[in-house]
């Protein structure tokens, strides 16, 4: 599986500021005898009672794709980019096919997920919001600042990395790089093995890394008009 499994980043995700005796009054944030920092603060204060972010169940970032939710155990509620700054893509291969991956991601005892899972044929399904942190690299820090995008196949089989899923990735890709201002480079579209701190291999050595970011460039006039369509005025 390529992203991290059975409860890897589960317990990291898991903690926070529920640690913390957070306390509102007069206009002061009181945490024990010092001062919540700012920065914690804008991470953390839509998580008090009734502060919590609307959003719509099912609800798409990539138009065109299926909805089908992953486990709310695989991932941690967030208001990204207003609290955590989204400047990574992150490729990971199942080592198994598209229902192996929403099953699994479906699996509380699982504890991993990513944002989305891509098909060999290009049929692309969303299982997290993008607003949402995934468990899906092994490395807290990368997944507050990554989306994770799923390939169906093996790391050891190029066949498995067909011309549809290529082309459907790349304009997955291209979105979520407009949507965030994210550059199309190596330095922010990586593969899950080179996650810090990971044990995987994927997307592996038959992943056509010149092709993928030639398409994904291809891609963003595209991503660009649809975004613009989606603005409201």
């Amino acid at each position: 599986m390529g992203s991290e499994s059975k409860g890897g980043d589960k317990q990291a995700e898991g903690r926070g500021v529920s640690r913390r005796a957070v306390l509102i009054g007069g206009g002061a944030v009181v945490v024990g005898v010092g001062v919540l920092a700012r920065d914690e603060l804008r991470h953390a204060w839509w998580r008090l009672p009734g502060m919590a972010k609307p959003r719509k169940e099912g609800e798409l970032d990539h138009l065109g794709a299926e909805w089908t939710a992953a486990s709310r155990a695989n991932w941690r509620l967030a208001d990204r980019p207003d609290d955590y700054d989204i400047d990574m893509v992150v490729i990971h291969v199942v080592q198994g096919s598209y229902p192996t991956a929403l099953r699994v991601f479906k699996d509380p005892g699982h504890g991993a997920a990513a944002h989305y899972v891509v098909r060999k044929d290009g049929h692309v399904a969303q299982m997290i919001r993008e607003l949402d942190v995934a468990f899906h690299s092994g490395n807290r820090s990368y997944n507050e600042r990554s989306v994770g995008i799923e390939h169906e196949g093996f790391v050891d089989r190029p066949g498995d990395f067909t011309d549809a899923m290529y082309q459907a990735s790349a304009q997955l890709t291209a979105g979520i790089c407009t949507r965030y201002g994210i550059p199309v480079d190596r330095k922010h579209i990586i593969g899950h093995v080179e996650v810090p701190g990971t044990d995987h291999t994927d997307p592996g050595p038959h992943w056509d890394w010149n092709r993928y970011l030639a398409l994904v460039r291809k891609a963003l006039p595209t991503a660009r008009k649809a975004a613009e369509a989606r603005t409201p005025g």
